[in-house]
């Protein structure tokens, strides 16, 4: 039934496909993940641990948001975290598309089982609601209604007062795809088809000039759903429905070959792309498909680091300057890389071109292989590029994070891009120890290899009969020296256009290939040309532990900033750093002669008794690390040295004195201070976020005071004309932002009234002072030690 799903998908895509797409759309196909088993390596171990982590979780609590929305009694209470706090429901979608995933990567029996209860259950809740709504956000019809009258009250990360309801159940949406797709459910086709319709009826109403307005709110790849739906059933009304769900503010832009994306968060973008692909598949729309690749070449080569990684704090910083990324500790997002691969997926088989399999490979090896504990299977939210820092880790039952959800998934779907095929070719993308099994042309294809371990891999094919195909191997963008034998003898092989080196024959049983290659150790710089350099070893970015001191909630507990790693930041000063030039560090790197993937870095300042022992990034876990390193000359190495301690210092006596804060106009931050608001909007200078309020209207952030010690609230802001503020705090006014206008940030600092001290949680409130509305809110902190007003 699968394969009939998927075949059935490919045929209905290329029927739509207008033919000015038709010679490229789908020009490789990626074999199906039934079709690829996964052999003993470091990838079959994160495999296994997943599902371990899909059955240790309850499924009745992930289903319990469905079944109230659907007036149905739950089964056993929400779990908790982001399960019970607005963004109920979202992991119960990831959890479907995951269990499907991983039925078609193992066949594992109680992942089924677990698959089909999910299944029904949804299935009852849907049959409940009657008219083909299935979603767990709490309170949501009322929500829906409200939207479909016109009645939208859009902000970024909010929807009519939910948190990213469309988010929210673009989940759903996806998992029953993904069970349709992956596991051959009828029962998931049916259900979906039923979902699109309701909310096709729901937006019917609507103008464009709504539309857009609502899509303000994050609201995941819904057009991607839909212009899947379209493919499914052959019926135009469902891409036209993707068209009405692209958010034309990131599109045009892309269109016109512009990058904006500074400012914006990072991760409600990329799967919008991935819909504007989907649809341009879908249509043959070639501006959309370039407007897709534009976007994949802009953050890859523009806005990534060397683990495939991009992002800090959620927000695409400036390209041009990367230094935040070397100072924060909310590194690269999970989800993000997540996305980008599956965008990366869908260009791969329309271009073909091996560069999409380089960047897959760099961010498989090194960000989504490092975001799960090899031990505890447990998955990581940030990865943060801060020298001296370290990931905190999720746990079954207390963390339900959107890189949980995700995590989900990514370790499930190993199998899916290491092999594809053009009619009876086949490619070889990746050098995984894996069986491919290829039963409509009676051909298996087996892969044993230690890569990164050993510098070659073979490959066993084995055809029912004596067949003629051609085997593409592709040629890495890092490797050297690459020779190819056919059962031991040389055979002479040249890339092609896309990067893959041919073996043309006609196959019998237990041929073998051998691909050998160089794995030359590397620099790579930091897209902005600044002074941080990271060592590689072939694709694998390679790392130093830093010590395991004080890495504070380590394993994360279920608060709503559990995610992360809140620990002390060791001084970046104290860091090591390389004294010399860029062409000078790769002689200061030699290979262990015994163990494995094991270097050392000589020469780095100040002194070390020995060498700095470096092993790949997704090696270390439980630890703080170090991925980048500051190369600098000797002239400037006091200097350079001083001014850093000297804006650490500063930096660390806030921190310490902080006893909560919030990023304004940050989407994250803003959530995990359960924000109210009214007539408040937010923008960016650069990767500066601020908040306003105009036309009478307030924001307000629930904070954590953590201590009885008296406590003042320090806010930064920049003046504007004929603007002003007031700050509350539970409701008692505490001081007055007066606006000077100025280019720079201003500082105020409110002593908190005495009959505040003492309390844990603080609603601290800042609201217009003038009807014309409030000057630029960046940050907000609560700071002990101050002084109480009488």
């Amino acid at each position: 039934m699968k394969k009939v799903c998927l075949f059935l998908f490919t045929l209905l895509t290329s029927a739509m496909a207008s033919s000015q797409m038709q010679k490229s759309t789908y020009r490789i196909q990626p074999f199906p993940l039934s079709d690829v088993r996964l052999l003993d390596s470091p990838f079959r171990h994160a495999e296994d641990l997943d599902i371990q982590y899909l059955l240790e979780l309850n499924a009745d609590r992930l289903l319990a948001p469905y079944r109230k929305e659907a007036g149905l009694a739950p089964k056993a209470p929400n779990y908790t975290n982001w399960e019970n706090t607005g963004l109920d429901g979202h992991i119960g979608g990831h959890y479907l598309a995951a269990l499907s995933q991983m039925y078609a990567a193992t066949g594992n029996a109680q992942i089924k089982g677990r698959l089909d209860y999910m299944l029904s259950e949804l299935k009852a809740c849907q049959d409940a609601a009657g008219n083909g709504y299935l979603c767990g956000v709490p309170g949501g019809k009322a929500m829906w209604e409200e939207i479909a009258k016109g009645n939208i009250r859009a902000s970024s990360f909010g929807l009519n007062d939910k948190w990213v309801p469309l988010y929210n159940i673009h989940k759903i949406f996806a998992g029953l795809r993904d069970a349709y797709t992956y596991a051959g459910s009828e029962e998931a086709y049916t259900m979906l088809i039923k979902l699109t319709d309701w909310m096709d009826q729901l937006v019917a109403p609507l103008t464009d000039e709504q539309m857009q307005d609502m899509l303000r709110s994050e609201h995941g790849g819904l057009n991607e759903i839909f212009a899947d739906v379209a493919a499914f059933t052959g019926k135009e009304k469902y891409v036209k429905l993707g068209r009405r769900f692209s958010h034309q503010s990131l599109l045009t832009p892309l269109l016109q070959q512009e990058d904006k994306l500074t400012g914006m968060h990072a991760n409600t973008q990329i799967p919008k792309v991935i819909g504007f692909e989907r649809i341009a598949e879908v249509e043959g729309d070639e501006a959309w498909h370039g407007a897709a690749r534009f976007f994949w070449q802009t953050v890859t080569t523009n806005r990534s680091v060397s683990i495939g990684g991009n992002s800090v704090r959620e927000h695409f910083h400036p390209a041009n300057d990367f230094s935040s990324m070397m100072h924060d500790v909310q590194g690269p997002e999970t989800c993000n890389t997540y996305n980008m691969l599956r965008l990366t997926k869908l260009l791969y088989q329309v271009d073909g071109g091996s560069n999409y399999m380089d960047y897959y490979e760099k961010a498989l090896y090194n960000h989504i292989l490092s975001t799960q504990n090899s031990k505890t299977g447990g998955f990581v939210y940030f990865t943060p590029m801060r020298s001296g820092h370290y990931r905190v880790y999720s746990q079954p039952q207390t963390s339900f994070w959107c890189c949980v959800g995700s995590g989900l998934e990514n370790h499930a779907r190993y199998g899916e891009m290491i092999y594809a095929h053009h009619e009876k070719d086949v490619y070889v993308n990746l050098f995984i120890p894996s069986k491919l099994d290829w039963k409509e042309q009676g051909l298996v294809i087996e892969q044993h290899s230690a890569f990164p371990e050993q510098s070659y891999t073979e490959l066993t094919v084995i055809p029912r009969r004596k067949s003629e195909f051609t085997l593409y191997v592709r040629k890495p963008e890092w490797a050297d020296n690459c020779r190819m034998l056919v059962n031991g003898q040389v055979y002479s092989a040249q890339p092609n256009d896309h990067g893959y080196l041919a073996v043309q024959r006609t196959w019998k049983k237990n041929d073998v290939v051998r691909f050998e290659f160089d794995m030359p150790v590397r620099v790579e710089a930091l897209p902005d040309k600044s002074s941080y350099y990271s060592i590689l070893y072939g694709p694998v970015v390679l790392a130093a532990q830093m010590g395991e001191d004080k890495m504070n909630g380590m394993f994360a507990d279920d608060s709503r900033g559990g995610h992360i790693a809140s620990g002390p930041q060791l001084p970046l000063a104290k860091m090591p750093v390389i004294v010399g030039t860029p062409d000078e560090i790769i002689g200061r790197i030699r290979k262990d002669a015994v163990k494995p993937l094991t270097f050392y870095l000589e020469g780095v300042y100040p002194e070390n008794e020995s060498p700095m022992e470096l092993v790949p990034f997704y090696q270390l876990q439980e630890c703080r690390y170090m991925v980048y390193w500051n190369l600098v000359s000797q002239s400037d190495l006091a200097e350079q040295q001083k001014k850093l301690a000297e804006q650490e210092q500063k930096q660390m006596e806030l921190d310490a004195v902080t006893l909560d804060r919030v990023i304004c106009g940050e989407q994250q931050p803003e959530s995990d201070h359960f924000m109210e608001m009214f007539n408040s909007n937010t923008g960016s200078d650069e990767d500066l976020h601020w908040r306003e309020a105009r036309d009478n209207g307030w924001f307000s952030y629930l904070m954590k005071t953590q201590t009885d010690t008296v406590a003042q609230i320090r806010i930064v802001y920049k003046g504007l004309p004929n603007r002003d503020a007031t700050v509350w705090a539970n409701d008692v006014k505490v001081g007055t932002l007066t606006s000077v206008v100025s280019n720079e940030l201003s500082i105020s600092e409110f002593a908190l009234p005495q009959a505040l001290q003492g309390e844990k949680q603080l609603r601290v409130k800042i609201g217009t002072a003038t009807s014309k509305g409030t000057v630029r809110i960046y940050e907000v902190r609560l700071v002990k030690n101050a002084e109480p007003t009488k």
